[in-house]
């Protein structure tokens, strides 16, 4: 057990050393022979050698000074890649097997051939193509050749010393494919380029335009050139350019501007480059629409338009619409048209310039309304003293009325939207200069509205005083400052309605009841009408004297005096007036009482009725003779046994007397014969008892029966002559 492990380690020693043993006696392949080396592709050289027995693959190795580039290839020939073109490399060939490598073969100069040329090309004309590389190190020559990428045609081939070659007389775009190589001093060739290149399309032919006014769009069409793959049209004014591109054979060049001249030209391209620009001739657009378009309406209903020349135009419609569709319009080729407008309108104003391409785009779309016409049948329905009512028809355009009343120092002023106006606070009797303004908020007032003179009616009068003149006529007397009026006063009352005029200060008013009360106004009148009333001033008429007057002697001194009631006497005051004195009384009644009456005297009497306000009636009547007065001493005396005389003796003044006996038996009366104081009364019974009154007689006949009476008794026996007996004395009844 103890040796068990030593034994193992040296079996496994023991197996080493066979294999190593084994190794070393196979031997490494044989040493290649170089039969040549060369170069076709400028970095790489190609090597050719005899195949070595028992060589799985060989190292090739290119030295050039410190550098070493080794590949390893599986047999012959083999390509050392990575190489510097133009440069001498030291070539050797090591083969491997299994065995190991061999040695390195001798070595064998090569050297790459020239760089290829990298080449630029382009195509710059339908015909032509440009050739163009950088010069190539140790290159003393090149070859440049072409042909039709398709193969079709000939091949045009070139030698040259320079960097640049031009290929004319081409097909226009047609794709060619270009080859080239440089060559050294001893003319081998290097690397060769090939690249394609298609030549420029050539300029499109039979080009069409058309203009579309609307859209400010030009529309360019052409024939297909071959070998173009896009066409572009372009539109060039002297302040901008516009284009258009596609594939096709037109397109259209949008956002034209109006007023402009553009230059129209087309051009075919593909991936070489674009064709000359084939010229289309120029487009005139549209004119632009005017601007600074300025509208004034001087005089009224003629309206003129202006605006500015635009570029291009060759002349100008404008158009007018009023806002109740009616439209006209004017062609000129100035910048101005005048039209005929009426008030109250709205004018739509619009301007378009022309040329051979049309008419311009819509500009600005003006507006104007002209002033709102003036009213023209104004009325004054009613003028007053300080206020005038007017009416009239609406008008054309008016949105509100301004009215205005001028007297040279005042102005009032009315403004409603109705086409009627009252004014107010005027002064009375004034001329005012009357205005009637329409007014619109787009133009304002129409200040050429005619005025017309409208007065207002005059001033109420002041009456200032009211008097009676000497011909009982009550004058009325009146303060005013109107010119030319006329003045009625009026008195009204319950007995009805008084007047008088005049065109002065004062009238009379005649005719008028006694007894009466009368509100007085005065009314001015002249063409503009008539004023309010004055004020009204009371008048009381003085009382009616009465219709009639009565005097009664009631005793020798005593007279009773009775009246008709007068209208508007409220008291009386009568007055007896004689040369022996006056006899008054105060009363409220009808009659009055007078006492202290001389008898046999003439009197005046004299009545007053008097109001309550204490205006007086002076009624005058004619005289009045108081009675006569009653006799003295009367007596009676017997004539015989039937006879009875009666005696007196009269007072002072003649008076006719009459003498009343009443007895029993009857009443006896006699008279005496003018001249005498005494009567007889014949046939007169004896035996009684008599009453005598002896009275004096009015000249009416009636007797005054207030004179003392007498009781005297006649008897039948004595003496038939002689007195009667005196029995006593009875007062008057």
């Amino acid at each position: 057990m103890d040796g068990g492990p030593k034994k193992g380690l040296a079996l496994i020693g023991f197996s080493l050393l066979c294999l190593k043993m084994v190794a070393s006696a196979k031997t490494a392949p044989e040493i290649p022979t170089i039969d040549q080396a060369y170069s076709k592709i400028s970095n790489s050289i190609t090597v050719e050698w005899a195949t070595v027995p028992g060589a799985t693959s060989y190292l090739l190795t290119a030295k050039d000074g410190d550098t070493v580039i080794e590949t390893t290839v599986a047999n012959s020939p083999g390509t050392v890649s990575g190489l510097k073109a133009a440069t001498l490399y030291q070539i050797t060939v090591s083969s491997i097997s299994a065995a190991g490598r061999s040695q390195a073969s001798p070595p064998t100069q090569a050297k790459t051939v020239l760089a290829a040329p990298v080449l630029e090309v382009s195509s710059p004309s339908s015909d032509s193509i440009l050739v163009q590389w950088e010069a190539v190190y140790m290159a003393t020559g090149f070859s440049v050749s072409i042909m039709q990428a398709n193969g079709l045609g000939r091949i045009w081939k070139e030698n040259t010393t320079n960097t640049t070659l031009t290929f004319t007389s081409l097909d226009a775009g047609t794709l060619y494919t270009i080859k080239a190589y440089a060559w050294n001093a001893n003319g081998t060739p290097g690397d060769d380029s090939t690249c394609n290149q298609r030549t420029s399309p050539r300029a499109p032919a039979d080009i069409q335009v058309s203009f579309d006014s609307g859209a400010l769009a030009a529309s360019v069409s052409w024939a297909p050139t071959e070998g173009a793959s896009n066409y572009t049209a372009l539109a060039r004014s002297d302040s901008s350019q516009l284009s258009c591109s596609t594939a096709s054979s037109g397109c259209t060049i949008s956002s034209l501007r109006c007023g402009t001249e553009y230059l129209i030209s087309v051009s075919a391209s593909n991936d070489a480059g674009s064709s000359r620009l084939a010229s289309a001739g120029t487009l005139k657009t549209i004119a632009c629409a005017p601007g600074r378009v300025t509208i004034q309406e001087d005089p009224p209903g003629h309206l003129s338009v202006s605006w500015s020349n635009v570029d291009l135009g060759d002349y100008y419609v404008a158009f007018v619409k009023s806002d109740d569709g009616l439209e006209v319009h004017c062609n000129t080729s100035l910048p101005q048209c005048d039209f005929p407008s009426e008030c109250g309108f709205t004018y739509f104003i619009s301007v378009f310039a022309y040329n051979k391409a049309g008419q311009s785009p819509l500009g600005d779309v003006f507006n104007y309304t002209t002033a709102p016409c003036c009213p023209s049948d104004i009325n004054p329905v009613l003028v007053s003293s300080d206020r005038v009512e007017m009416v009239w028809s609406p008008v054309r355009g008016a949105e509100l009325y301004e009215t205005r009343a001028a007297d040279g120092f005042n102005v009032v002023e009315c403004n409603d939207t109705a086409p009627a106006c009252t004014l107010s606070a005027l002064e009375c009797d004034t001329k005012y200069n009357i205005t009637v303004y329409s007014f619109s908020e787009a133009r304002g007032s129409n200040t050429s509205c005619n005025s017309r003179f409208i007065t207002t009616a005059p001033c109420s009068p002041e009456i200032q005083s009211i008097s009676k003149d000497a011909f009982s006529a009550i004058q009325v007397y009146w303060r005013s400052r109107n010119q030319g009026a006329t003045y009625t006063v009026t008195a009204r009352g319950e007995e009805g309605l008084y007047r008088c005029s005049s065109s002065g200060q004062a009238c009379a008013l005649g005719g008028l009841p006694c007894g009466s009360l009368f509100s007085v106004t005065a009314v001015a009148e002249t063409q503009a009408g008539r004023s309010l009333p004055s004020y009204s001033v009371p008048l009381e008429t003085v009382p009616c004297c009465p219709a009639g007057l009565m005097v009664t002697q009631v005793t020798q001194s005593v007279v009773n005096v009775s009246w008709t009631v007068g209208t508007g006497a409220l008291t009386y005051v009568t007055v007896l007036a004689s040369h022996t004195g006056q006899s008054q009384c105060h009363t409220h009644q009808n009659h009055c009482l007078l006492g202290c009456v001389t008898c046999g005297v003439n009197y005046t009497v004299a009545l007053k009725a008097i109001s309550a306000t204490g205006l007086t009636a002076d009624c005058a009547y004619q005289r009045y003779a108081s009675s006569a007065c009653c006799p003295l001493g009367v007596k009676l005396y017997r004539l015989g046994p039937h006879g009875i005389r009666v005696d007196w003796r009269a007072a002072r003044g003649s008076a006719t007397y009459s003498a009343d006996l009443y007895g029993s038996k009857g009443i006896f009366t006699c008279s005496p014969s003018a001249g005498l104081s005494f009567c007889d009364v014949t046939e007169i019974p004896c035996g009684d008892v008599y009453t005598v009154m002896v009275s004096p007689v009015a000249e009416t006949g009636l007797k005054l029966t207030f004179c003392p009476k007498k009781i005297y008794s006649v008897t039948c026996s004595g003496s038939t002559l002689g007195m009667v007996i005196y029995r006593g004395k009875r007062n008057a009844e």
